[in-house]
């Protein structure tokens, strides 16, 4: 019955003398119900915001994050200091776009490195069977059981001559285990079907089947599943560098921003609120983004939440 609707309007619009509209591709549908979705869309504005203050942030500030106005300690805000002062005479506009921008870049270089991992251990695991799969899956296995927070706290100290890179490092080796299961219990439903096992039969070889096409029928997920990760290293560096084992002085993240003004959150609050707040607004919108994806990516996703609310 569609069919026939749009061969309908297909003619009517080629007697009126327009041209048919053109095939909208995946790309396009998804596209049209992620922005159709009010939720989503406030998250993907809210995230392109923190994004440009981030980057954008330092250039507009007179102060550099390290720079000490000796003559304002503890002062509010003001024109001189539009988020006031701390303690020592820091600029808190500086420190808190620095700190947003090196917590932003650690959660994307994390949550990219994880995926990467994740999607492709798994795949292997899946497709190749066997002996492949019994020892990948031990390995995970092995680093599920690790407490993941306990070793990067005994670890990270002793790589701070490696910088904040290493600490990203140390993030994305115990932060892909759960999704590299997900991906090769994916990737053991997909080799069965017949367009992987023709391509198998015609001699294509099993990475480039896994490059082409396993993991296009995996992306959905993957997104989603990076989206979300991003917010949980931000969270995970953060309750790291609170405790001292995340970024180090004299850099700053939300973490040690948050770590260092916890005490002055009632007497001075400007020095405790716009990081803490930052974090939080920062959190709820990649949830509305993740949210968004799934439900554009995989429109059924929407019915079943509400059949199970009910």
């Amino acid at each position: 019955m569609t069919a026939v609707i749009e061969t309908a309007a297909d003619a009517a619009a080629q007697a009126q003398g327009a041209a048919p509209p053109r095939p909208v591709g995946r790309a396009g549908v998804v596209a049209r119900r992620f922005v159709h979705n009010r939720g989503a869309l406030a998250g993907g504005v809210v995230l392109l915001l923190l994004f440009l203050l981030a980057f954008l942030g330092p250039l507009l500030s007179p102060w550099d994050y390290a720079h000490i106005d000796y003559g304002a300690l503890r002062e509010g805000p003001s024109a001189d200091h539009w988020w006031g002062t701390n303690r020592i005479g820091q600029d808190v506009f500086a420190q808190t776009v620095r700190g947003l921008q090196k917590s932003l870049v650690i959660g994307l270089l994390v949550a990219l490195f994880s995926t990467v991992l994740a999607s492709l251990v798994g795949a292997c695991a899946g497709y190749f069977g066997g002996w492949t799969d019994r020892v990948l899956m031990f390995f995970v296995d092995l680093l599920l059981v690790f407490p993941s927070f306990l070793i990067i706290a005994i670890v990270s100290p002793r790589l701070r001559g490696g910088g904040w890179f290493a600490f990203v490092a140390l993030l994305a080796v115990f932060g892909w285990m759960i999704t590299a299961r997900v991906v090769r219990s994916m990737t053991l439903s997909l080799k069965e079907r017949e367009f992987v096992r023709a391509a198998r039969y015609m001699g294509v070889g099993p990475f480039r089947i896994i490059w082409r096409h396993v993991v296009p029928n995996i992306a959905s997920f993957l997104i989603i599943d990076a989206t979300i990760a991003v917010g949980g290293a931000v969270m995970s560096e953060t309750a790291l560098s609170y405790f001292g084992f995340g970024v180090q002085s004299p850099d700053v993240s939300l973490g040690t921003l948050i770590a260092s003004t916890t005490g002055a959150a009632v007497t001075y609050p400007w020095m405790f609120f716009f990081a803490a707040g930052l974090l939080i607004v920062f959190v709820l919108a990649v949830n509305l983004v993740g949210d968004g994806l799934r439900d554009a990516l995989d429109p059924t996703s929407r019915t079943r939440r509400r059949k199970g609310s009910k």
